[in-house]
């Protein structure tokens, strides 16, 4: 019986700490990119947001990318589009 009770006492010690690290944990800067990369494509309505995409033909978008035209869409394709700024305002956005 005292086994049990240990046991038991050790399980939800452990699932406590599990619990209060999970919600310690702190995005890098870089994921916070790939995030926002990732949300800027997905909301673009056509298949050719950046010039690594496939077009709906299986070919890469390359140039025909909205990424690559002028005017229009502006998606984030690349890490080095991803200001300090909006890293910022997404962990303020998240946090509250």
């Amino acid at each position: 019986m005292r086994n049990v009770g240990l046991s038991f006492i050790v399980a939800l010690t452990l699932l406590s700490a599990f619990t209060v690290s999970a919600k310690e944990i702190r995005l890098t800067d870089d994921a916070i990119a790939q995030i926002l990369i990732e949300d800027s494509i997905s909301s673009y309505p056509k298949n050719c947001a950046c010039p690594y995409n496939s077009a709906s033909n299986g070919s890469r978008c390359g140039k025909r990318s909205a990424y690559n035209r002028a005017g229009g869409y502006s998606p984030l394709c690349f890490k080095e589009d991803v200001t300090k700024g909006m890293v910022q305002e997404y962990r303020q956005r998240v946090k509250g």
